[in-house]
């Protein structure tokens, strides 16, 4: 070949950054203050965030009780077979308990993450140990990671639950 320097060649480049991409122990002032103003936010929506799965685990259970009364008053509807209207009124109760007790229990965990993201952040602020501040980011993680994953099983359930509704409602036409 010859000693020619091809025009069309792609340019060479050191693979390595002149400064690194991230220095140890550099937080602005600015970003303390964004962070010292929202901890108390984190932590408020956290205790908030345990609060509403607390109260929707809590109805979820009370359903579990009322069963016998929603019992009743399916055997009361005009137009259900009666040999049906138990069967229903138990599937649908009981569904609705453990829907309710189980999405308490979902609405726990994004809860503890924001709690824990809060309290890392106050206890990074007060200490200024880097620990916290790397629990602080790490329950962070978590949480996106959580809400990641809670969506996609939601993409999957929700053409399952369209499909499961248009076959409900074609076998109750046919009937």
């Amino acid at each position: 070949m010859s000693d020619e320097v091809n025009p069309y060649q792609s340019p060479e480049t050191v693979a390595a950054p002149v400064n690194p991409l991230v220095t140890q122990g550099t937080l602005t002032e600015t970003m303390l203050i964004y962070l010292k103003g929202a901890s108390p936010w984190l932590r408020f929506i956290g205790i908030l965030g345990f609060i509403g799965a607390g109260l929707t685990a809590l109805s979820g259970f009370s359903l579990f009780a009322v069963i016998p009364v929603i019992n009743r008053l399916w055997g009361e509807i005009p137009g259900i077979d009666v040999s049906l209207r138990g069967a229903l009124s138990s599937i649908f109760s009981g569904s609705m308990a453990v829907f309710c007790v189980g999405a308490g229990v979902v609405m726990f965990f994004p809860s503890l993450f924001v709690y824990r993201f809060g309290e890392k952040i106050r206890s990074y602020l007060r200490t200024g140990t880097e620990k916290d501040l790397e629990l602080a980011f790490k329950n962070n993680k978590s949480l996106w990671k959580f809400l990641g994953i809670i969506s996609i099983i939601e993409l999957v359930f929700i053409p399952m639950a369209i499909v499961g509704s248009i076959v409900a409602v074609v076998a109750v036409a046919l009937s």
